[in-house]
């Protein structure tokens, strides 16, 4: 126990930061992801078929590209031969990169828990608002999305946990988050390996279990009665 607490001595702060890098990146990647797989649930249910077609393809292409492949062409390509500089500061341009690959990727799995919650919309409800004349964009805003938003957040609630947990892979991208730091730490501590990596999965535990159960009263508690 004297040498768990003297890792805590050495390391706490950083710890601490490192796991903040985590929470960071999962609340922009996730705001922008939301958004972003909205868009493409709209298109996937446009009647324009070249905007369903566009956005299928995204679906397509980005759920099955693994992700450190998302976040080493944003490192190697993006920044390293095009030189993509969103600031002059060297590491938060790698931060906002690995802020947009989770994006892109997860914005196919947030499009696809939206277009679920739209195929628990009753079609009456699209009929309904095509009667009193909206179009489809106003419909969706109004009549569907509500609906759908209310039956995909259980599906939109295990993206949200995945990319919690999918945040370690900007390790690819030279981020300093907390699974780089773990590494760190049982190369210089092996002594503690088991108790480091025990303290890194329980920190995301504290995170992911509330999300759960929150995700779990909110389907119950915004259930669109049928």
């Amino acid at each position: 126990m004297e040498g768990y607490l003297s890792l805590w001595d050495e390391y706490g702060a950083r710890i601490m930061e490192s796991f903040w890098a985590n929470l960071q990146l999962t609340f922009w990647a996730f705001l922008i992801s939301l958004v972003l797989g909205t868009l493409l649930a709209i298109m996937r249910i446009s009647p324009i078929p070249s905007l369903r077609a566009f956005g299928t393809a995204y679906v397509n292409i980005f759920r099955n590209t693994p992700l450190t492949i998302i976040m080493a062409f944003g490192v190697l390509v993006l920044f390293g031969v095009f030189k993509l500089q969103i600031s002059s500061d060297f590491n938060l341009n790698f931060f906002q990169i690995a802020i947009i690959g989770l994006s892109i990727y997860h914005a196919a799995f947030f499009c696809e828990a939206i277009r679920s919650g739209v195929n628990t919309v009753p079609l009456g409800q699209a009929e309904a608002a095509r009667a009193i004349g909206l179009s489809f964009l106003p419909a969706a805003q109004l009549v569907i999305l509500p609906q759908a938003f209310r039956g995909a957040i259980v599906p939109m609630g295990n993206v949200l946990i995945a990319l919690i947990k999918n945040t370690t892979v900007a390790l690819a991208g030279s981020v300093a988050e907390i699974s780089g730091l773990m590494k760190t730490m049982i190369e210089f501590r092996a002594d503690q390996g088991f108790l480091i990596f025990l303290t890194v999965a329980l920190m995301f535990v504290v995170i992911v279990v509330p999300i759960g159960l929150l995700v779990t009263w909110l389907s119950k508690k915004l259930a669109v009665a049928r």
